[in-house]
């Protein structure tokens, strides 16, 4: 049995993501839409959702503790490393800010 998701506090969460360009735009679109219209979202969508936003189908937020990075894809908008200036591979959820593989380890006191 599929728990259905929570559209106004999902489409609430893809607003911020968006806002703060944090995934693929067009992808967002895509979902924004089919939750509007009230169709299921595929396996694909569903992923990748739930990999940038850690809120499944219940719209529980599960705290995944020490997990603070997210690699970023592909299709992701890759801004400058904070450290170095180069293309970013995460972004850290912690401060806010994206890093690439060199940078990523160590530049939080908070890191275990």
């Amino acid at each position: 049995m599929d728990i259905p998701i929570d559209s106004e506090k999902t489409l609430e969460v893809i607003e911020r993501m968006k806002l703060a360009k944090i995934g693929n735009y067009k992808k967002w679109k895509i979902i924004i839409k089919k939750i509007k219209n009230e169709e299921p979202l595929n396996p694909g969508e569903l992923e990748y959702y739930t990999n940038l936003t850690r809120i499944y189908k219940d719209s529980a937020i599960s705290s995944r503790s020490k997990i603070y990075h997210t690699k970023l894809s592909e299709l992701d908008e890759k801004p400058p490393c904070i450290s170095c200036g180069k293309n970013s591979d995460f972004y850290c959820n912690m401060n806010d800010q994206y890093f690439c593989t060199v940078h990523v380890v160590g530049h939080d006191e908070n890191e275990f």
